[in-house]
């Protein structure tokens, strides 16, 4: 299940992570957010010990998202060794974000 992390946590979780790191900034508010949930725990799971996802609520967390120029939400920001490797915004078919996953594990 992808997990919340926090501004405070971020460092430790994302860009320090071992594993490649795809974040979802995301808000409850957010309508296409709602929609990216199902898709977000799916590959949560099937990319589970292969890439860490986790998600970051943006009403409670506004520093990381001013870091990484968030304008919009949802707004996925896939992490390799700490540095942001690739972006998109707004929902996106499963298998769209597989791909980009994929990329980032080859």
């Amino acid at each position: 299940m992808a997990h919340e992390v926090t501004d405070a946590a971020f460092q430790q979780e994302v860009l320090e992570a071992t594993l490649p790191v795809m974040v979802d900034f995301w808000a409850p508010w957010c309508g296409p957010c709602k929609m990216m949930l199902p898709v977000v725990e799916e590959l949560a799971h099937e990319y589970e010990g292969k890439v860490k996802i986790v998600k970051i609520n943006v009403d409670e967390n506004m520093e990381t998202p001013g870091k990484f120029n968030v304008m919009s939400i949802p707004t996925f920001i896939f992490f390799k060794d700490g540095q942001p490797v690739e972006s998109f915004i707004g929902a996106k078919p499963k298998e769209e974000v597989k791909k980009v996953l994929d990329k980032l594990l080859s």
